[in-house]
């Protein structure tokens, strides 16, 4: 498995696009998750009365243990880039003919398969492990008090955010291998939200019951917006459990679909 994975990063490092796309990823993950507090102050200093009225320091937005859920929710929003830079790479490889020559050289299609799902589950351990740390590190600075008690109390929401990254990815992957033109796969993804919302808007008045098991819809429903709260509204501040078990399924189809249409393909 580690072989495959260091074939896939071979040929992804000597894309310039690679390292230009995860780079911004990465820096504005980092950047977005840690800087919340001063879009706050910054905000509050543009609407008169609002630093007045409202004490900034004390939006419990980095506050332990809201942070876990806040910036797992916040960084799931930024992983439609990782997906455009997961179609680009497949797309070049059938633009290049470098799946055809991998075949050649002796992989077979399950293992190249298996070589891009090593990518994606790196990809999303990083975000995972960058956004841990970003959490840690601000809900120590701006938590009022530390207890040790309650300050994990969340964490669970970080194993579903590197699944919603994942499965995510699964299905860009998905996409890139049915389409193989990068920029047609692209505007479909771009879509796919909309056209899942429309479908959704559609059926919502007849079976809104299965609209949990719709496949964007089940990777954003394992870490619910958090934010309600804090205009005293109910939210679902845990994991749901058959939500996880649907993303797998999803997670479980987008790569076998990969694998059935590699397998059929004529490359």
């Amino acid at each position: 498995m580690l072989q495959l994975l260091r074939i896939d990063l071979k040929k992804l490092t000597s894309y310039r696009t690679f390292w230009i796309i995860c780079g911004l990823y990465f820096f504005t993950l980092g950047m977005a998750t840690a800087s919340g507090m001063e879009f706050l102050k910054w905000l509050a200093s543009l609407i008169e009365g609002f630093g007045q009225s409202i004490n900034i320091d004390r939006i419990p937005l980095y506050h332990f243990p809201d942070v876990w859920q806040n910036l797992a929710w916040s960084s799931g929003l930024l992983k439609i880039m990782l997906g455009i830079m997961v179609l680009i790479s497949i797309t070049n490889e059938y633009s290049y003919r470098t799946v055809r020559q991998n075949i050649i050289d002796g992989l077979s299609r399950a293992e190249f398969l298996y070589s891009k799902i090593t990518t994606n589950l790196l990809l999303s351990l990083l975000s995972m492990v960058l956004v841990f740390f970003v959490s840690l590190v601000t809900g120590l600075i701006y938590s009022p008090s530390l207890n040790w008690h309650y300050m994990f109390n969340g964490i669970e929401f970080f194993p579903a955010y590197f699944l919603e990254v994942f499965a995510f990815l699964s299905f860009a992957l998905m996409l890139g291998i049915f389409v193989q033109r990068s920029g047609l796969s692209i505007v479909l993804l771009l879509n796919s939200y909309l056209i899942e919302l429309i479908i959704k808007k559609n059926i919502d008045d007849y079976v809104p019951q299965v609209i949990q098991f719709f496949p964007l819809e089940s990777i954003m429903n394992l870490v619910p917006m958090p934010f309600a709260r804090y205009a005293f509204q109910e939210i679902q501040d845990y994991v749901s459990l058959p939500a996880v078990g649907i993303a797998l399924v999803w997670t479980f189809l987008f790569n076998y679909f990969s694998y059935l249409r590699l397998k059929k393909a004529d490359l």
